[in-house]
């Protein structure tokens, strides 16, 4: 018998003979900087390319300014843990500033990617070690609030670094990074917002180039 996931509404089949295998990915921020968004775009983009996914947040403070955690899973089939996400293959920092004062890098892949909102080089913000333990290019610095505050005239760094994502694991595509948004956010501030993502798409493909051979999964579920 085929099962099938909900999301939004939306029926989906799940085939037979797919991969088992979930990409993880947990997003920091603070309150007010879109954090949970971030994680529900991210997920309407996999879906929108065909796969499974899901979006959450972690239950904590909810004022402006707080830290906030949000995750993201996506595969080829149904997923069935509801489960924070302890063991990432993507970080996505929205905010620099939490870098020393939360533990962001716990149960994170050895193959796995950082992506980071900031105009400091990694070297100038600190985490030297981290670069040093991670392959070529799986640390990415994106200027994203810069990128934001180009098109839309606040430093709301969420969809540049979906963007960013897109370009970086090639999990989603930007197509769908960018039909997510405008579902998400309609008329001028859905056109702000996708060529924002746009532009941080090309920002990391730029510097890091062209050359992998597909998307990177790391984990079973």
């Amino acid at each position: 018998m085929r099962q099938e996931e909900r999301t939004k509404g939306a029926v989906r089949e799940e085939p037979q003979g797919v991969s088992t295998i979930v990409y993880a990915v947990r997003i920091y921020g603070r309150g007010g900087q879109g954090v949970v968004t971030a994680a529900e775009l991210l997920s309407m983009a996999a879906f929108a390319d065909g796969q499974y996914a899901q979006a959450f947040p972690s239950f904590g403070s909810e004022r402006m300014g707080a830290p906030v955690t949000a995750f993201c899973r996506i595969a080829g089939q149904a997923i069935r843990t509801r489960e924070a996400v302890t063991q990432p293959d993507v970080v996505i920092i929205q905010d620099a500033t939490l870098l020393h004062h939360v533990e962001l890098f716990a149960g994170l892949s050895a193959e796995g990617m950082v992506l980071i909102n900031s105009i400091r080089s990694v070297e100038d913000l600190g985490i030297d070690d981290l670069l040093r333990s991670m392959p070529p290019g799986h640390v990415c610095v994106v200027p994203a609030s810069d990128i934001s505050l180009h098109h839309m005239q606040r430093p709301i760094a969420n969809t540049p670094l979906l963007g960013a994502f897109a370009a970086l694991t090639e999990i989603v595509d930007l197509a769908s990074v960018q039909s997510a948004i405008r579902v998400k956010f309609t008329g001028e501030l859905g056109r702000a917002n996708a060529a924002a993502a746009q532009e941080g798409y090309e920002y990391v493909k730029t510097r890091q180039g062209q050359g992998r051979s597909g998307p990177r999964y790391a984990r079973t579920n």
